[in-house]
């Protein structure tokens, strides 16, 4: 779970990326330089050095796309094209995505700018980008058909309009979604306040849950899935290589999360109760604000919670759907637990001397076995902590609470130590009695009056 820390415009490893600099360079050259990045590690954004003041968001294994000014717009240039993502290591997708990556990259800018997206589609079939959650004329809704012509392969064309409001949201094709969302075609666009003290957070990272369905061995996910995902993602990336979320003690913290999968996704944190700020639609005031541990993020939408990192450790964050919190599931896999497994594993070794009996006790020896599988895949449970295996996949991974990280430092620091008598133990001694109850009817607890 290294954070390979990088900086936008600073030459990062596996990244071809172009600084605001040098693109104000090529003011009056046309269309703009399209930055690509081809490494899954997160990226770091620099602050503003002029304009309004607002913090850089954090987008796990992900980063921001570059812009430059002209005449008081900012510029940006999408291409949407085929990319190959590497979801774990050991496990890459050919994916469909914008700018080398898929998802793709973050969209940064502050109320009240005035936006020009330049489109370039590199696909075999027209796309649109449609802006989800911004106010915007018809014509740049990015409806394919209704709103404008379909973007032709080859062709490029541009999206302007005025951000009239901040706040959360999300891009993604709206022409064959079917194909095109499937294949990873999505990102994030982050509206900053105009204020520079609205709302402010000291950390703020971004996570677009996402999911495919790629058979072991194979490398292209499978459009038809309407329900059976198998790679239930961040920022297309699978645990144990998503990247951890990395805060100073006392730090206030925002995780916004948008949700371009097939189904709702519970998003709970261990730890921490937290505030519920932002939806998609908009800021929530703070009268209105909700206190949670978990958060559902419905399909199509975002939410936003804030919370006060002042609980060192290492905490999880993870989808609370426990099929989620795995790779590569085989659906038609029977349960095995109670069945006697022996005298058919005998017969089996017989024939394949690695032959490994597993499920009837459960699934975990599952994360401490290495069992031989098809190129280009993952076990279903991997991951190791400092005390075992994690036995957990998919939409998983650590929140990590430290005393003294500078300001800008998202690198990992290795895992906590706790502090004696604060982790769990063996007990050796003698047990107390204990109740036990089969009886399914309700048992009122006597009320007991304390005497004097």
């Amino acid at each position: 779970m290294l954070n390979r820390r990088q900086l936008l415009g600073a030459g990062a490893a596996g990244a071809t990326l172009v600084s605001s600099k040098v693109w104000g360079q090529t003011l009056n050259m046309g269309l703009p330089e399209a930055a690509q990045m081809n490494s899954a590690a997160t990226a770091i954004t620099p602050r503003p050095s002029s304009g309004p003041d607002y913090n850089p968001v954090v987008t796990l294994n992900g980063w921001t796309l570059p812009y430059r000014m002209n005449n008081g717009v900012k510029e940006f240039h999408l291409v949407a094209e085929p990319v190959e993502r590497e979801l774990a290591d050991g496990m890459t997708a050919y994916l469909w995505g914008y700018n080398g990556q898929s998802t793709g990259p973050t969209i940064e800018a502050v109320e009240g700018d005035r936006v020009r997206i330049y489109v370039t589609n590199k696909l075999p079939e027209g796309t649109t980008v449609h802006w989800h959650g911004l106010i915007l004329p018809s014509g740049m809704d990015g409806v394919s058909g209704l709103s404008h012509p379909s973007i032709p392969p080859g062709k490029t064309f541009i999206y302007e309009f005025d951000l009239i409001k901040s706040g959360t949201f999300m891009y993604h094709p709206h022409g064959d979604e079917m194909t095109q969302m499937a294949m990873g075609m999505m990102g994030m666009f982050v509206v900053h306040p105009k204020d520079p003290d609205f709302m402010r957070v000291d950390r703020d990272f971004l996570i677009m849950l996402n999911a495919y369905d790629i058979d072991p061995g194979t490398y292209v996910p499978r459009i038809m899935t309407m329900t059976d995902f198998n790679m239930w993602t961040w920022n297309s990336r699978i645990f144990p290589d998503i990247d951890p979320l990395v805060v100073n003690k006392g730090d206030k913290v925002r995780v916004r999360v948008g949700n371009l999968t097939m189904t709702n996704h519970p998003i709970h944190m261990h730890g921490y109760d937290f505030k519920v700020t932002c939806t998609d639609g908009g800021w929530v005031p703070e009268a209105a604000q909700w206190p949670e541990v978990s958060i559902d993020i419905p399909v199509g939408a975002m939410r936003a919670y804030d919370f006060v990192a002042d609980h060192p450790g290492d905490w999880a964050i993870h989808c609370h759907k426990s099929h989620h919190t795995m790779n590569a599931m085989g659906h038609d896999v029977p349960t095995f637990i109670g069945v006697n497994k022996k005298p058919l594993a005998q017969k089996i070794r017989q024939f394949q001397p690695e032959y490994m009996p597993m499920g009837t006790s459960g699934m975990g020896d599952m994360a401490k076995m290495e069992m031989p599988l098809p190129d280009n895949t993952i076990p279903m449970m991997t991951g190791w902590g400092p005390y075992g295996p994690i036995e957990m996949g998919g939409m998983f991974s650590v929140v990590k609470v430290r005393e003294g990280i500078d300001a800008d430092d998202y690198s990992d620091p290795g895992w906590y130590d706790n502090p004696p008598g604060e982790m769990a133990y063996e007990w050796t001694g003698k047990l107390p009695e204990f109740a036990s109850n089969n009886n399914p009817k309700t048992i009122l607890t006597t009320h007991k009056t304390l005497k004097g």
